[in-house]
């Protein structure tokens, strides 16, 4: 998607801010199965959320600014599949948390 945008300095920066927290969320995932205990297991999905929730604002901003411009680029699918792994994510924090209750 990076590599398909425009190379205008706005798009760059949404770009790159894209592919910072998405990358950050596999980051954050592989630490998940490091945990050691049920708390930090938590933790660590909570920051996979908070990773998601950035990708999402940010494809939000790349999408208002550059939808129609860039054909190519598959938005709304990019922006459901977000959607989708923050459903999973939320789902695997609550029933980690009721684990603990």
């Amino acid at each position: 998607m990076y590599g398909m945008l425009p190379k205008s300095s706005v798009a760059q920066i949404l770009g790159k801010q894209i592919v910072r927290s998405a990358t950050s969320v596999g980051v954050n995932y592989r630490e998940v199965y490091r945990a050691r205990s049920n708390a930090e297991f938590i933790s660590k999905i909570g920051d996979c959320l908070k990773e998601l929730d950035e990708t999402s604002y940010w494809l939000e901003l790349l999408t208002e600014t550059f939808n129609t411009n860039t054909p190519q680029i598959s938005f709304t699918d990019l922006s459901d599949e977000c959607n989708q792994l923050l459903a999973i994510f939320t789902t695997i924090s609550k029933k980690a948390k009721n684990r603990t209750s």
